[in-house]
C-alpha cells in the first residue's frame, strides 16, 4: 500500500474518533464553544510543537496565510453546525455521514477547478454516495 492512501486511511479512522468524541461531549452537553476552543487549543499547541521539534520555520506567503484563514473560518463553522445539531438531537448516525458527504463539494470542485477529468467510476461514486446519504436520513 503506498503512504498516500495509508495516510488517508489513517485520517479516516483517526477522522471517525474525533465524530465520536464530538458526540460524546454533545451528548454530555459541553458547552460548544468551550469544547471547540479546548480542540482548537490543543490542535495549535500540537502543530508549533511538532514545528519546534522538527525545526520547521513557518513559511506561508501572505496569499497561503489568506487562504488559511479562510479555511479556518471555514472549519469553525462546519464544526460549529456539526456539534450543534447533535447537541439539538440529531443522531450522530444521520449528522456525521451528511457531513461526510463534504467531499461531494470537493469533487465537484476540483472537477471545476482543477479540470481533473470525469470518470464513469466517479459519477458511480459520487451517485452511490448520494444514494447512501438518501437512504441514511430516512
Amino acid at each position: 500500500m503506498n503512504v498516500p492512501i495509508t495516510l488517508a486511511l489513517i485520517s479516516l479512522v483517526v477522522g471517525g474518533l474525533v465524530a465520536f468524541t464530538t458526540q460524546l461531549a454533545m451528548k454530555n452537553m459541553a458547552d460548544v464553544w468551550s469544547f471547540m476552543l479546548v480542540d482548537a487549543t490543543v490542535f495549535l499547541t500540537l502543530t508549533v510543537l511538532v514545528m519546534l521539534v522538527t525545526k520547521h520555520q513557518f513559511v506561508l506567503s501572505g496569499r497561503m496565510t489568506l487562504l488559511g484563514v479562510v479555511n479556518g473560518i471555514l472549519a469553525a463553522v462546519s464544526v460549529f453546525a456539526v456539534m450543534l445539531a447533535l447537541r439539538l438531537g440529531g443522531e450522530g448516525s444521520v449528522v456525521f455521514p451528511i457531513r461526510s458527504m463534504e467531499i461531494i463539494v470537493a469533487v465537484i470542485l476540483a472537477f471545476l477547478v482543477f479540470r481533473e477529468p470525469v470518470t464513469t467510476s466517479k459519477v458511480v461514486g459520487l451517485s452511490m454516495g448520494i444514494g447512501s446519504l438518501i437512504l441514511l436520513t430516512r
